[in-house]
């Protein structure tokens, strides 16, 4: 598995992201409704196979899933994101100790402002922003950022300055995403060359273009401002096949 630099953050992640929330909110998730033993053995298959990032939130119910599937990891070898949608500052940091309880770490390594959907969201979390970056100074996050629902949003991100780390939804199709490619595109290049880590999601459209994953996920990896994208994984077979996608696609597209 190809190993990338996420953006300026100093992190390295894989080039294939574990994602946990397909169709989360409300603290579950189809991965986690997998169950804890089948999703915890899921995420060391991931470890084993190179698959070395991995993506959570809040709102998913996943951090003791994934609290059981980094016991016994050295720590450092994995790069754990997580999510939160509090706005206020004293929210933001009792979310933040929370989730180093839940997951069983001392620090996160990125931590996103979850759901963005318009362009107006810097003034409207500012309390949450200021939050997470004095976390960041104190070491208990590596990276902050957002995930994003809105072209908007989107955009804001791309040029603001509190931001190291863009999660954003791409596909070939425009299913689920906030635009069509031909205008997201150029919005991701611009977050890319701004040196901020930019990975994406939706890739398979939420199952909708899973009748040709490999064009799917050759799309995605084709973007070379992406360094990687988070896909769903829901069993065993899923997970092989894409590390084999991933890696044949990576070599293939150099």
């Amino acid at each position: 598995m190809k190993i990338a630099d996420l953006g300026k953050t100093g992190l390295r992640v894989s080039r294939l992201c574990f994602g946990t929330g397909t169709r989360g909110y409300a603290g579950q998730s189809r991965q986690t409704k997998l169950g804890l033993e089948e999703l915890v053995r899921l995420l060391r298959l991931a470890y084993e196979l190179g698959v070395t990032f991995w993506d959570a939130a809040d709102g998913y119910g996943s951090h003791p899933h994934v609290r059981e599937a980094l016991r016994g990891l050295a720590r450092e070898t994995v790069v754990v994101a997580t999510k939160t949608s509090t706005r206020g500052a004293p929210d933001a940091e009792r979310a933040v100790e929370r989730f180093l309880r839940e997951l069983g770490t001392s620090y996160v390594d990125v931590v996103l402002l979850h759901c963005m959907t318009h362009r107006g969201w810097p003034a409207s979390y500012d309390g949450a922003m200021g939050a997470l970056a004095r976390l960041k100074e104190r070491g208990l996050v590596r990276a902050v950022g957002v995930s994003c629902h809105d072209l908007g949003a989107l955009e804001a991100a791309a040029s603001h300055p509190w931001v190291d780390v863009v999660l954003a939804r791409i596909n070939a199709a425009g299913v689920h995403t906030d635009a069509a490619p031909a205008k997201v595109v150029p919005v991701l290049e611009r977050i890319h060359a701004a040196g901020k880590g930019l990975y994406g999601m939706k890739a398979l459209g939420e199952g909708r273009l899973a009748g040709d994953v490999r064009s799917a996920l050759a799309y995605a990896l084709g973007l070379l401002c992406l360094d990687s994208i988070a896909v769903g994984i829901e069993s065993e077979r899923e997970l092989r096949e894409d590390v084999r996608l991933v890696e044949e696609l990576d070599r293939v597209q150099g």
